[in-house]
């Protein structure tokens, strides 16, 4: 319908709200995007664990009344097939949201029974559609059969230049978009940025390592070069996880749903790509630390921001590998480290594996937590210059 979407090149991180038991975003595999498939919590929310079981990435989503927990400008396409979400209700609230988390030139799918049939109540509501879209000024691009494709603009210029009396309005200019942690939607569209970070990503594959544009909106030490920083995590990962795969013979573990519970930059899972193994990552940024999620949907993956001293929106016995650098070290303060560990049993599935690397007084912490538990477990020292002084601790579920 729109060849511009380009799947695996220019689209590459989608969207699929109301999404079943993920056959969307099973397919898109083949076409080398990766999807996040949520399902709002209501009566068919268990499809989740199909989805998981699937292989396939998903989560639990409150699509209600706070901001979903992904960040502005993170998904080049956004697709809702009979997803039973009204869009227009509490003046397009719930569509003001997904308009926030859609990259300025990205693509909105809407299948739905509105677009095809001509009852007066299904056309009554396609109006309501297409004034709403209107006026936050997307884009129809084509209409056909039962599918409607419209398209975010690239910039502020439609914004500014509508009437002033046009509703919803501009967000204010203090507003963070990537603040999503307990934040209340807003009846408001969210502004993009004056320098166009993030409408600027590379296609894919090119995007996975180039140091993403929203990089230098990183609060840090300002002392740190960022570029620099990014490019050494991704050397350290590189050389990491193809020491994995060579000395625990990571390929013959069939590992497909991994998660990384503190990504960082997403070095981990962009190292897990570059060594071709047959797994996705969820890549979940503490709430605790410097928001970096922006930058990993930049790089052309996905994840989810989150507090490890609260559960993870998903199903039991659901992921295959777990991945934790520095997470206890850094959380030990608020959360308590059972806990913590406590939540990754539940997550992994029987036989899965864990792989933390920490202190040493926190890995033997953990260690005698773990063998409560039941999980066997072995400790290794690593060599990894600064993180001489880390140790691994590898555990199996």
């Amino acid at each position: 319908m729109v060849s511009d979407i380009l799947f695996g090149s220019h689209t590459r991180v989608v969207l699929d709200v109301g999404c079943g038991v993920a056959s969307f975003g099973a397919y898109l595999f083949s076409k080398n995007a990766i999807t996040m498939s949520i399902a709002p919590k209501d009566v068919h929310e268990n499809q989740i664990q199909f989805a998981l079981e699937r292989g396939v990435p998903a989560m639990v989503a409150a699509f209600a009344t706070r901001r979903m927990l992904y960040p502005s400008q993170a998904f080049d396409l956004i697709h809702c097939s009979r997803c039973r979400i009204n869009w227009t209700r509490d003046d397009g609230i719930l569509l003001l949201e997904a308009n926030r988390m859609l990259r300025a030139g990205g693509y909105f799918a809407w299948a739905a029974q509105p677009v095809y049939k001509h009852e007066e109540a299904q056309q009554e509501t396609w109006k309501e559609m297409e004034d709403l879209t209107a006026r936050i000024c997307w884009v129809l691009v084509k209409k056909e059969g039962y599918i409607a494709l419209w398209r975010k603009p690239l910039n502020n210029t439609c914004y500014i230049n509508r009437d002033a009396a046009v509703r919803p309005p501009l967000c204010n200019p203090d507003d963070n978009p990537d603040s999503v942690w307990y934040v209340n939607l807003k009846k408001c569209i969210t502004r993009l940025p004056e320098n166009g970070f993030g409408s600027n990503v590379p296609s894919w594959p090119a995007r996975l390592h180039v140091p993403p544009q929203r990089l230098q909106n990183l609060l840090m030490d300002a002392n740190i070069a960022k570029n620099e920083l990014f490019k050494a995590e991704t050397s350290f990962w590189d050389e990491v996880v193809g020491s994995y795969v060579s000395a625990f013979h990571w390929k013959k573990l069939n590992l497909r749903n991994v998660m990384d519970m503190r990504a960082g930059f997403g070095g981990f899972a962009a190292a897990m790509i570059d060594n071709q193994l047959d797994s996705w990552v969820m890549n979940v940024v503490p709430t605790s630390g410097p928001n970096t999620l922006p930058l990993i949907y930049d790089r052309g993956l996905i994840g989810v921001a989150h507090d490890w001293c609260e559960p993870f929106d998903t199903y039991p016995r659901t992921y295959d590998l777990l991945h934790a650098f520095g997470l206890f070290f850094t959380e030990q303060k608020r959360c308590n480290i059972t806990s913590i560990l406590l939540e990754m049993d539940r997550i992994l599935r029987p036989g899965g594996r864990v792989y933390i690397r920490d202190s040493k007084g926190i890995v033997n912490k953990i260690q005698t937590i773990t063998k409560a538990m039941g999980w066997r477990s072995d400790q290794r020292d690593t060599s990894e210059g600064p993180y001489a002084s880390r140790r691994i601790l590898i555990c199996q579920k």
